[in-house]
């Protein structure tokens, strides 16, 4: 991994974060359909990111960064959806929500730079 890509560290250190908050919600709440379901969006970020890294081409980067941005979203919402359903406090939600908004302003702002440089 590349010290200086801002983007893929930080998806691969939410991934860190979503694993272990799974972890927690599986084994001290009992909840498994919704921690598992961001267990999948959460990860699957920067699993994409990496796959636009090693891209072929800028269209399969823009592509894989797509998904990615997509998967970014997804999170969001189950990230709300669990603190809503109180199973996440309003700490742990506010940190992950506020990782979550960065990861998604950064794919924002590099989606934005490749449709500038296509102009």
């Amino acid at each position: 991994m590349k010290k200086d890509n801002v983007i893929q560290i930080k998806s691969y250190d939410f991934a860190v974060r979503v694993v272990k908050l799974y972890k927690h919600l599986s084994q001290e709440k009992k909840e498994f359909v919704l921690s598992k379901q961001l267990l999948r969006s959460g990860t699957s970020i920067g699993a994409n990111v990496e796959e636009a890294i090693g891209g072929q081409s800028r269209k399969d980067f823009f592509a894989k960064l797509t998904i990615a941005y997509k998967e970014a979203r997804e999170s969001h919402y189950w990230i709300r959806l669990l603190k809503d359903t109180d199973f996440l406090s309003d700490k742990e939600s506010e940190s992950l929500l506020k990782d979550i908004e960065e990861i998604l302003k950064i794919i924002g702002s590099i989606q934005k730079t490749i449709r500038n440089k296509k102009s």
